[in-house]
């Protein structure tokens, strides 16, 4: 998966390595005033996960600060542990009750349905209170993505693994597949522009792990890397789009397909299609479609990972 937003905070004492404490507390310090507060849909601001572009007008030090404050929450557990202890009463809510929450709602409902008002609803809470802690529906988008990733549980540097570098490459697969299908509302952020936070790097690190041990030039091992997650994570949204239509609208995609089988005798042109006529009399096309997606899913897996495993040898 390539990361392409970068580290934009100034060089005094923030960034990314700034022991700075993130606790459960309620956020107090600093009102947010940068925009009304309303309880429109998440999903109006999916597309903000990357870089923010200022405009002309627009105050630098008040976006550094935004981007900053998504960071520190990303990774507040990190920081929990680096920061002071926690003084004071323990409060009801935190970050991750509020995260797990959303992503309850997400998974029941979509992401339509995931917004600021229905997560305080789902926590018996006030939606002002959601804001204390976290800042906005973007932040909180960030955070249900980042956190969803973090289930994968892949390897950390130093821990045991099983198998070659294939078997390596099947784990990272099988997880993420178990993810998307877990929630299938990841199939809609986007891969290009990431949440930089745990679960994220954890993959990229992963997966350069895998193919820095075979030898091949950083820029290569880098290309493999991206190749293997970008393969992965497209076909594990499309097995999760699939399971989600399949359950949304009560029918298999077979009985989708099977509805339309007037089709091909009414208006498939043998003559304008013939590859596609000789695949179908050779029995091309007698699966169902879960039993293709699935075998044209390891088929092109497979096939990637020669293709480097040829490039290592050369």
């Amino acid at each position: 998966m390539t990361v392409e937003r970068e580290w934009t905070g100034d060089s005094g004492t923030d960034g990314p390595g700034a022991a700075r404490s993130i606790t459960d507390q309620p956020i107090t310090a600093e009102p947010i005033t940068a925009e009304p507060i309303t309880d429109q849909p998440i999903t109006d601001k999916l597309s903000a996960a990357g870089p923010i572009t200022p405009g002309p007008c627009a105050d630098d030090a008040a976006v550094d600060e935004q981007i900053d404050r998504t960071l520190r929450l990303l990774w507040r557990d990190r920081d929990v542990r680096a920061g002071e202890p926690t003084r004071g009463r323990r409060p009801t809510l935190s970050v991750a009750r509020i995260v797990a929450a959303a992503i309850a709602v997400a998974d029941a409902d979509g992401l339509l349905a995931t917004s600021m008002h229905r997560v305080a609803k789902e926590l018996g809470a006030g939606t002002m209170t959601l804001y204390t802690y976290v800042p906005g529906k973007t932040e909180l988008v960030d955070l249900m993505v980042d956190d969803a990733l973090v289930e994968r549980r892949l390897p950390k540097p130093g821990e045991p693994r099983v198998g070659d570098w294939r078997a390596q490459v099947k784990l990272y697969s099988d997880r993420t597949r178990e993810v998307h299908r877990r929630h299938p509302w990841l199939r809609e952020m986007s891969r290009v522009r990431p949440a930089l936070g745990p679960g994220q790097l954890a993959g990229q690190e992963y997966l350069l792990s895998i193919v820095d041990g075979l030898g091949l030039a950083p820029r290569l091992a880098v290309a493999a890397a991206n190749s293997i997650a970008t393969h992965v994570d497209a076909n594990a949204a499309l097995e999760a789009e699939s399971a989600h239509l399949e359950r949304s609208t009560g029918q298999s995609n077979d009985a989708w397909w099977d509805q339309r089988s007037s089709f091909w005798g009414k208006y498939f042109d043998i003559e304008a299609h013939p590859a596609m006529n000789r695949t179908w009399l050779g029995g091309g096309f007698d699966q169902s479609a879960g039993e293709q997606a699935a075998e044209a899913y390891g088929f092109g897996l497979d096939r990637l990972l020669d293709g480097i495993e040829q490039q290592v040898t050369r």
